[in-house]
């Protein structure tokens, strides 16, 4: 098929390797334009836009695809289909209706629960069980289209963001590919109006830990914000962020540091096995507390 691509960070890096590999004529790719990064600011591709220079596809990246100068342009790819996933640009509807056969978004949650920004985040905060990838027939509203395939995972007891992000990434690109082949044959589902929830954008208030909180609630913050934007406390003046954990023994008043980098809570505690202090990289924490002195109390 003739495919126009659209995404952005490394998630859907695997997708765009998938889809070329699989034989498909990717015709154009869209990522977001270059953004100031590192030290120096200096502007940055995204990880699609590197992947798709190194393949030797051409690359666009407008500011915003409501302009008629963006539409006319990506119309004239003459596209059987556009994969969308993880873009970051808003489809108007007549961007959606160009492709010959529409436009499909890869989702990864099992819809219609945690639509929106950041459903791998909500899944690992609300402690859900299961998870998955949905590929999904896109339309006007926010990830409320038919659903042409879907495939379901557990969400391992100590599995961060992070790790969920690089297994959903894979299970995408399978999909995606396998609903490639069948396109004509699928019979798209319309998402059901029970169970429908919405994944908010991880704002940075919510990464603060609060020893007072129960201690299951707090190792699902922590994993959940593992490895960005980090859930984050104080050791003494220095703000420490903490990048994986899980339910331990213990108890005594919330923050009270009961042994090594285990932690009490409201009720129960949890053990921090992987930190990073200010300016340095990720260690664990038992090599951490070489170094740091975690006091009698978390703030």
């Amino acid at each position: 098929m003739r495919i126009i691509f659209m995404g952005t960070p490394e998630f859907s890096v695997p997708v765009l390797d998938a889809l070329v590999a699989a034989g498909h004529d990717v015709v154009a790719v869209y990522s977001q334009p270059p953004r100031p990064a590192g030290r120096g600011k200096k502007d940055r591709p995204s990880p699609v836009q590197a992947r798709a220079e190194t393949l030797g596809l051409p690359v666009r990246h407008p500011v915003s695809l409501r302009d008629a100068d963006a539409q006319a342009e990506f119309a004239a790819f003459q596209a059987d289909v556009a994969v969308v996933v993880a873009y970051g640009l808003i489809l108007p509807q007549i961007v959606l209706d160009a492709p010959r056969l529409g436009c499909l978004n890869i989702h990864a949650s099992l819809l219609p629960r945690w639509r929106g920004a950041a459903p791998i985040h909500r899944a690992i905060m609300a402690g859900d069980a299961r998870t998955g990838v949905c590929i999904m027939q896109m339309e006007a509203g926010l990830d409320t289209g038919p659903v042409l395939l879907r495939e379901a995972t557990d969400i391992g007891a100590a599995e961060t963001t992070g790790a969920l992000h690089d297994r959903l990434s894979q299970m995408g690109a399978g999909l995606i590919v396998r609903a490639l082949r069948g396109l004509g044959d699928l019979s798209p589902q319309v998402q059901p109006d029970d169970g429908v929830t919405y994944a908010a954008k991880i704002d940075k208030a919510e990464a603060r830990v609060d020893w007072t909180c129960p201690a299951v609630e707090v190792d699902r913050q922590i994993r959940g914000l593992s490895p960005f934007p980090g859930a984050w406390c104080m050791v003494g003046d220095e703000r420490v962020k903490l990048l994986a954990s899980h339910v331990a023994d213990g108890s005594g008043d919330a923050g009270t540091v009961l042994d090594g980098f285990t932690i009490a809570c409201a009720d129960g505690a949890i053990a921090v096995t992987r930190v990073q202090r200010a300016g340095k990289t990720a260690m664990d924490a038992d090599q951490a507390l070489l170094g740091l002195d975690l006091g009698a109390k978390l703030i």
